[in-house]
């Protein structure tokens, strides 16, 4: 088979394979690729050695069999033998589910995660969010360390394992969305500055060095990156891509790397016949990212939304600290306005940066399921110093009410594993890092941060302690006890009104008119003929909905539609959803 490499600042390039050495040539056509043939078979062991340096894994590795460090191994994709006769699924219409394979059981793989997916299509989703797959030292992480950026981490089950899972999702009729990391990689196992300039020092990041998207050598590390975006595209037949922090991806170029790169997945997806689409993470508030290449935008497909998050996170608990901060100074019309418009800091003055932020959508041309909103993600979760969901501080009927508000949003969903059910365990931030220098800085920075901010060092768990992950892991037995199974069935109720009421998925964000009582802590909303009322409230709130014909659709707590006078009695911590032509 045929072998290359990129190492244009290398002067010999050698192929170590199943105990062979043969050199490289250099690939007159390509400056700075070197090729050469081997027998090799699906599995063989090999590596690159520059300059009769030690041998190093191959920088496109399709799987590390002992981890970052060991040496790579052929993958034939083509062994797989796909059951799934799948059409695509594409984002309007859709409802997502984040998941990290190593809590969503406790065997942590992800064979075990793929024996759970009947949960995901009884619940009511479409899609399944994998949190980032690509190989980190250790068994157990997020994950957004990762290095190899073409491999899946081998205690999850390798290659072979992904192509299960997926294939099983789409026999289920679910679509599958993976986490991908372009704007850094960790700070272990990453052999890539040796072989050419991955990395440039023109930006920095919060990790280091920045990715090498405009600097001298940065076409191929761009073209480095779209490939991998593709190979998990077309090899494992995934249906669209998350990407981390593109407001760390530093890009000078007049083409920008995500435009390309949108360009590219488009192109696929027309060669490969179904939809496929990227979802970015931005901290931004730039339209730009997720208006079409024709109309001089990024032609991203859709991205997440913090701004309805912090806003309901906000009315929901009250809390007040960092970003929460321009929220909490009136969450009930900051839900109002991120229900509206998209985006809260539209232009607007963000304390917390210290200057104005963001820019407004064109609500008019912005498809309303470009946006993501959700009560609860791994970020919002994990990030927090003991890991406490929502569920730790709120009633049921509080979590009834967040459930409600995202899955009746204009917005496309996107739900964090075992919220359905308010699980009872926390997601903590955990690590298996194997250098012990790495693993006891990531102790004390982890401890430093939150002490920061009024923590005591005991409580804030240790990342490298096991106990930390294990305590991550779902509990399944939770959903057939109350209060969970309660939780849970209003989820599925939600999301099968989702299903039969056509205006839940309307695309139309302007079409969504809000009403709301602060004082009273009640919010209202219509969309069509569809309306949904919220008492985060302790006391029973009257909700005036007008005159006319109301039936309900669904009510956390018993209801009567209202009388003569128009009002809704809506009792405390509870919420409803009605119609009215």
């Amino acid at each position: 088979m045929q072998f290359e490499v990129w190492a244009p600042q290398a002067d010999r390039v050698t192929l170590h394979c199943e105990g062979t050495t043969r050199a490289l040539t250099r690939d007159p056509a390509r400056g700075g690729w070197w090729t050469g043939e081997a027998e090799a078979r699906d599995g063989a062991r090999y590596g690159f050695a520059l300059d009769d340096g030690p041998v190093l894994p191959d920088p496109r590795s399709r799987r590390q069999p002992d981890g970052p460090d060991g040496l790579s191994a052929v993958v034939d994709h083509g062994r797989h033998d796909w059951r799934a006769q799948w059409a695509g699924r594409g984002l309007p219409g859709a409802v997502l589910y984040e998941l990290h394979v190593g809590t969503y059981t406790p065997e942590g793989t992800l064979d075990a995660a793929a024996g759970r997916l009947q949960h995901l299509v009884d619940l009511g989703v479409t899609h399944v969010e994998l949190m980032p797959l690509c190989p980190f030292p250790g068994r157990h992480g997020w994950g957004y360390e990762g290095v190899s950026l073409w491999a899946v981490h081998e205690p999850y089950g390798g290659p072979e394992a992904l192509q299960r899972f997926v294939d099983r999702a789409h026999e289920l009729g679910l679509g599958v969305v993976l986490d991908v990391v372009h704007n850094h990689l960790g700070p272990s196992g990453n052999y890539l500055p040796l072989f050419g300039p991955y990395f440039t020092d023109t930006h920095t990041t919060p990790w280091g060095s920045a990715v090498n998207l405009d600097a001298p050598g940065s076409d191929e590390v761009r073209a480095f990156l779209v490939g991998s975006a593709l190979a998990w595209l077309r090899d494992y037949r995934i249906d669209g891509l998350r990407l981390d922090a593109v407001h760390s991806l530093y890009d000078t170029r007049a083409c920008h790397f995500l435009e390309e790169l949108s360009a590219a997945v488009d192109a696929l997806a027309d060669e490969v016949g179904r939809p496929l689409f990227l979802i970015a993470e931005s901290d931004l508030n730039d339209p730009r990212f997720i208006t079409p290449r024709a109309e001089n935008g990024l032609g991203l497909h859709a991205q997440w939304n913090d701004d309805f998050h912090h806003a309901l996170h906000t009315a929901l608990t009250g809390e007040s600290q960092g970003y929460y901060a321009d929220f909490a100074r009136d969450p009930f019309g900051a839900l109002a306005k991120t229900l509206t418009g998209g985006y809260f800091h539209d232009g607007t003055y963000s304390s917390f940066r210290g200057r104005g932020h963001g820019r407004p959508l064109d609500r008019a041309r912005v498809a309303a399921h470009r946006l993501l909103g959700y009560s609860q993600t791994h970020d919002q979760v994990g990030n927090r110093a003991q890991g406490d969901r929502l569920s730790a501080h709120l009633s049921p009927g509080l979590l009834a009410c967040a459930a409600t508000l995202t899955l009746t949003a204009p917005f496309t969903p996107m739900l964090f594993m075992g919220e359905e059910w308010a699980a009872g365990t926390p997601w903590q931030f955990f690590t298996d890092h194997t250098d012990a220098e790495l693993a006891e800085a990531v102790r004390r920075g982890r401890r430093r941060e939150f002490a920061a901010h009024g923590w005591a060092e005991e409580d804030v768990p240790d990342p490298q302690d096991p106990a930390t992950r294990e305590r991550s892991c779902l509990d399944w037995s939770e959903p057939e006890r109350e209060p969970h199974a309660r939780v849970l069935a209003w989820y599925r109720r939600l999301l099968a009104l989702r299903r039969e009421q056509p205006d839940l998925t309307d695309p139309d964000l302007a079409d969504t008119k809000v009403a709301y009582d602060a004082d009273a802590r009640w919010l209202a909303f219509r969309r069509g003929d569809v309306r949904v009322a919220v008492n985060l409230g302790k006391e029973e709130a009257a909700i005036p909905l007008g005159t006319g014909r109301v039936e309900v659709l669904a009510a956390w707590d018993p209801v009567e539609p209202p009388g003569r006078d128009g009002l809704l009695q809506v009792p405390g911590e509870s919420c409803v959803v009605l119609t009215q032509p």
